[in-house]
């Protein structure tokens, strides 16, 4: 009789979870905005770049990065269920089978890898593994839980896309892609530091050595502000470099003026609430320097033709 009721749960717990949990497990807003500086590294590397390179290449991509993030549920999965923010995750709630999970993380990234190594170029490919494989078992299963250093050290798998687009296009590396790689790279910190004031009894609760779980919240306050700084700084390079000219300067400026300000509130500590302020208005930040840079290329390129 055990048996049957255990093999009846199976069949009902099998039978919850749905296609829009698979969707879930890729983390696609999350994926979205990687795939829009992935973008923007391929409109930089060439004004008009070829229609098959763009349309593989941000496939490719996107199929490997859901499957990264596949495999972030699968390993956080335990993790999850203690913290209010992701405890209604498919796996957290044992709504969706931890093989399954696994499956579908593979499917999606051999899919993705094999498509970039077939339609775009070896090299993509191979540094999209490696993205992979920075984020999905270097920093979630080792680094996360081993050093409040977590988000720095991570952060170059999370930076990649923008170089990932322009190698898609050119086939090559160069110091402008690794220049756009490295606004991402010292952005994350004062990004997602923000979020982790805002959740550090969450992250405590779940035994992660997030910043503000180690070094206290005044201490990570100040990392925020002094990363906030070092993120302007990294973001002024283009211009100093000659690969992006006025219009660029003017409206970054505008976008880093707008940026500390987030990050000088959080920094005081007055105001609950501007951790998390600061957290989501530094998703449009980077999306705003990167627009910004565009507008400037695609600028300049008129007036070169005209």
């Amino acid at each position: 009789m055990s048996e049957v009721v255990m093999e009846r749960a199976a069949v009902g717990q099998l039978a919850s979870w749905g296609w829009r949990d698979l969707y879930t497990l890729c983390k696609p807003r999350v994926v979205a905005v990687m795939l829009v500086c992935t973008l923007v590294g391929m409109l930089l590397a060439a004004p008009l770049p070829g229609v098959a390179a763009v349309v593989f290449g941000l496939a490719g991509i996107g199929l490997a990065a859901g499957g990264a993030a596949a495999f972030n549920h699968v390993v956080d999965r335990r993790l999850d269920a203690l913290m209010l923010r992701t405890a209604g995750r498919p796996l957290a709630t044992q709504r969706l089978p931890t093989g399954l999970a696994l499956c579908w993380a593979t499917l999606l990234s051999v899919c993705g890898i094999g498509l970039l190594a077939w339609q775009v170029n070896p090299l993509t490919a191979w540094l999209t593994l490696g993205s992979l494989i920075g984020y999905a078992l270097i920093y979630t299963a080792f680094l996360k839980h081993a050093t409040p250093q977590n988000i720095v050290i991570g952060g170059v798998a999370g930076a990649a896309p923008p170089l990932l687009g322009w190698t898609a296009v050119t086939g090559q590396l160069g110091p402008e892609p690794l220049l756009l790689m490295l606004i991402i790279f010292a952005w994350t910190p004062p990004h997602f530091w923000a979020l982790a004031i805002h959740k550090r009894d969450e992250y405590a609760r779940a035994g992660v050595p997030m910043l503000p779980v180690t070094h206290g919240e005044a201490f990570t306050r100040l990392q925020v502000w002094l990363y906030g700084w070092l993120t302007v700084a990294v973001t002024l390079l283009p211009f100093a470099i000659g690969m992006s000219g006025a219009l660029y300067l003017v409206g970054v400026m505008a976008l880093n003026l707008r940026f500390m300000v987030w990050n000088w509130r959080v920094w005081r500590g007055r105001d609950p609430k501007a951790p998390l302020a600061a957290f989501w208005f530094s998703i449009r930040y980077i999306l705003g320097v990167f627009g910004v840079l565009l507008l400037d290329h695609y600028a300049t390129a008129w007036r070169l033709l005209g």
